[in-house]
C-alpha cells in the first residue's frame, strides 16, 4: 500500500481525506473506496441526509477506518470553513479533498429558467466548488507538505446540452477553476484535477432513470451506463503516488 509522499511517516493511516456530498451516489462510493485505500474519511452532507451520513460513518468503522461526519451546506463560506477546520481538529491534517457536492439544476430551456434557479444551481454547484479548493488549499498551504484537491465536474463541462443551460455552465465552470487552482497550488505540491463523468447510475436520476439508462445505453460507445464505483476508482488513482505528476484535468 503506497503512502502520499506528502505524509509524515509517523502516520498510521494514508492521509485524512474530506468527501462533501457523501450521503449517496458518487460521493459514497469515493468514501468508501478511500477508506479502504487506507485513508481516514471525514464525510459531508447536508442536514436532510444526516442519517445516511451516520449510515456511512458506522460503515467505515466497522471496516476498521477512522470517520467523522460534518453536516454543512458548501455553498456557505462560513461553513465550509468551519468544517475544514474541525476535520483538520478532529483528525489533525486535512491531505485531500473531494468536493463532490452537487445538484442537477432543472431541466428547462434558457427562456424559461428563472434567476433563482440559476443561482441554485451555480451556488452549489460552482460556488461550492471553490469554497472547498480554497479552504482545502488554506489548510494544506499552511501543512507545508502538498495536497491532492478532486472536483466534480462532469461532460456537461466539456459539451453543452439543451435544456441544460445551468448545470452546463456550473459545470464548465468547475473546469476552469480546477485548471485556475492547479496552476496557483502546483507550486506548494498540491495537485488539482476533476473528474467528467457521463451518465452514471445513482439515486439523482430520479424517476426518469429508465428511460435515461435505456437512451444512454445506446448512444454510449460502451452500450453502457457508469456506476459510483467507476469514478471512486478513478479518485483512487488520482489521489495515489502514481498520479503526483498529474493536474489540472478533468478526466
Amino acid at each position: 500500500m503506497h503512502r502520499l509522499p506528502l505524509l509524515s511517516v509517523m502516520s498510521s493511516s494514508k492521509g485524512v481525506v474530506l468527501v462533501t456530498g457523501a450521503a449517496q451516489g458518487i460521493g459514497r462510493s469515493i468514501a468508501l473506496r478511500l477508506a479502504d485505500d487506507g485513508f481516514d474519511v471525514a464525510v459531508n452532507d447536508i442536514s436532510n441526509n444526516s442519517e445516511k451520513l451516520d449510515a456511512l460513518v458506522s460503515e467505515i468503522q466497522e471496516k476498521g477506518g477512522a470517520s467523522s461526519k460534518y453536516v454543512a451546506d458548501v455553498s456557505q463560506d462560513e461553513q465550509v470553513k468551519t468544517m475544514v477546520d474541525d476535520v483538520v481538529t478532529r483528525h489533525g491534517s486535512l491531505d485531500v479533498m473531494v468536493a463532490n457536492a452537487g445538484i442537477t439544476g432543472i431541466v428547462a430551456p434558457l427562456t424559461e429558467i428563472s434567476a433563482d434557479e440559476w443561482d441554485k444551481a451555480m451556488n452549489v454547484n460552482a460556488r461550492g466548488t471553490f469554497l472547498c479548493y480554497k479552504y482545502a488549499g488554506i489548510q494544506m498551504i499552511k501543512q507545508g507538505r502538498g495536497g491532492r484537491i478532486i472536483g466534480a465536474s462532469s461532460t456537461a463541462g466539456k459539451q453543452g446540452f439543451a435544456t441544460h443551460g445551468s448545470y452546463c455552465a456550473s459545470k464548465f465552470a468547475v473546469r476552469g477553476l480546477t485548471q485556475a487552482a492547479a496552476l496557483e497550488f502546483g507550486p506548494h505540491g498540491i495537485t488539482v484535477n476533476a473528474y467528467a463523468p457521463g451518465v452514471i447510475d445513482t439515486p439523482i436520476l430520479g424517476a426518469a432513470r429508465d428511460t435515461i439508462v435505456e437512451h444512454y445505453t445506446k448512444t454510449s460507445a460502451l452500450k453502457k451506463i457508469g456506476v459510483p464505483e467507476d469514478i471512486s476508482a478513478l479518485v483512487s488513482f488520482l489521489v495515489s503516488k502514481e498520479a503526483q505528476f498529474i493536474t489540472g484535468t478533468a478526466s
